[in-house]
This record gives structure tokens, C-alpha cells and sequence, in this order.
């Protein structure tokens, strides 16, 4: 009998606790998303030309999203004082947009992105490299394409600026074409091809492409791809003080090292 009774008061000491704990409401889920990334690489590629005079990157950005599909974020990398002159060798990016699901595999995305190269003149001249753009991406599945137009100069490169003037460059625009197919555990296999049009500046016209392979560590992801474009590349070799040329976009391999959080 005392057995019982003890079992019984037990029983109502710890079932209110036990109940309580059942049917407490789960914790809200919040609107607000915020991620951070840092990366160190060989080489800043960006649209596959080096950025670096083909030398090691530090990058990192922040990004904050909300749930109604609104984000904003900043991007960050040392570039080489060769190629934007005068200022602090380093490219800010600071982007805005809003993305929405049309259906479970499909995305559509619409925003503005702007460069920004602090106290970077293009030689004496003055003109800064700044650079603003709008774009449209889509994603579908494993598969993503995007199209960046130029509200400004591309990158400083006007009438003023340009070796053979020929007007602004305005209008600018870039396609963005990504495949991503995962070939293993926590193993993607990454294809990219992209087109870079220069207004009235056709002769830098070109295309880039990569294909890498990118493996989640736990600690961080490792990457490897090849880079490379078919532009001319007398029209993409910068020598710096010291009389060395380097060609920026031929092909190379870039080893990367990128940890989220």
C-alpha cells in the first residue's frame, strides 16, 4: 500500500511537468536570416579574368534576408593595385534584391549590385572604376542563368579613360549561365560558361568558362576548378611598375578554401 501511495504522488509530481513539456508551443521561426562567408584563395577570378594580378585572395561578405524574400548583403576582396590604380586595392560589393519560388524547383530573382573600388582612379585621368549594374536570374533545379546590365561606364571605361575612344560603355551586359550537380556525397560538380559584352568596345568581347569540383569538408568547402576565357589577350595583359606583364585571362587552375557561417 505504501508502495502505491508512494508511486502515486511521483506520478502527480512529475506528469504536470511531463504534460507541460508535450504541449508547449515550438519556438517561432524568425523572418530574419543572417550569413556570413570568408574565403582565401590563388586567384580572383571575377567573369574569368584575374582581378589579382594572378596572385592569392582574401574575400568575405555578410547577407541578411527576410522571409517575404527581400535581401541585401555586402561582398569584400583585396585586388591588385596594378590593375585599379591609386586607391586601396580593394573591391567592396554591395547588392539588393528580392527573390520568390514560382514553383518548388523554380526561382526567380531581380536586383542591383554595385562595385566599389575606395579612392581607385583610372591612371590621372580622374574617372573612377566604380561600377553599377542591375540583374534578372532564374533557377531551375540544378541549373541557374543570369543577365547583368550596366547602368554605368563598365568598370570606368569611357571616352576619356579608353586607349582608342569610342564613346561610353553604357549598356554593358553579361550572361551568367551555372550547372551544379552533386556526383557524391557532400562531393558538386560545378559548370559555368558566361559572355561579356562591352559597348561600343567589342574588341573586349569574350567568353569565360569553368568547371571545378567542390567538396563540403565539415570545417570549411575546398574547391577546385579550371578557369579560363578566349579573350584577346594582348587586350588583357597589364604590366605593373617594374616592367612584368602578366596576361589576366588565360587559363589557370584555382584551388579555394570557403568556410559559412
Amino acid at each position: 500500500m505504501k508502495k502505491l501511495i508512494l508511486s502515486a504522488a511521483v506520478y502527480a509530481a512529475l506528469a504536470p511537468a511531463a504534460f507541460a513539456q508535450t504541449a508547449a508551443p515550438a519556438a517561432p521561426v524568425s523572418d530574419h536570416t543572417f550569413t556570413g562567408n570568408m574565403t582565401i584563395a590563388t586567384d580572383y577570378r571575377f567573369r574569368g579574368v584575374s582581378q589579382t594580378f594572378r596572385k592569392p585572395t582574401l574575400q568575405g561578405g555578410l547577407d541578411y534576408s527576410h522571409s517575404s524574400g527581400f535581401y541585401v548583403g555586402n561582398w569584400n576582396s583585396n585586388v591588385s593595385g596594378v590593375q585599379y590604380n591609386n586607391g586601396a586595392s580593394l573591391e567592396m560589393d554591395f547588392y539588393g534584391g528580392y527573390k520568390f519560388a514560382v514553383t518548388p524547383d523554380l526561382a526567380l530573382d531581380a536586383g542591383a549590385l554595385y562595385y566599389y573600388y575606395p579612392g581607385s582612379t583610372v591612371g590621372t585621368t580622374g574617372e573612377k572604376y566604380n561600377n553599377g549594374e542591375i540583374y534578372f536570374a532564374a533557377t531551375y533545379k540544378w541549373f541557374s542563368a543570369k543577365y547583368n546590365y550596366g547602368v554605368t561606364d563598365f568598370f570606368g571605361l569611357n571616352a576619356t579613360t579608353a586607349a582608342v575612344p569610342n564613346g561610353n560603355s553604357k549598356g554593358s551586359g553579361y550572361l551568367d549561365l551555372n550547372a551544379n550537380f552533386e556526383v557524391a556525397e557532400k562531393t558538386t560538380l560545378n559548370v559555368h560558361v558566361g559572355r561579356q559584352w562591352v559597348r561600343h568596345y567589342g574588341d573586349l568581347n569574350y567568353t569565360d568558362y569553368k568547371i571545378g569540383v567542390s567538396r563540403d569538408m565539415g570545417f570549411a568547402t575546398v574547391g577546385l576548378a579550371v578557369v579560363g576565357t578566349n579573350a584577346d589577350k594582348a587586350l588583357y595583359t597589364v604590366a605593373n611598375g617594374a616592367g612584368k606583364s602578366k596576361s589576366l585571362a588565360g587559363t589557370t587552375a584555382v584551388l579555394s578554401l570557403t568556410k559559412t557561417f
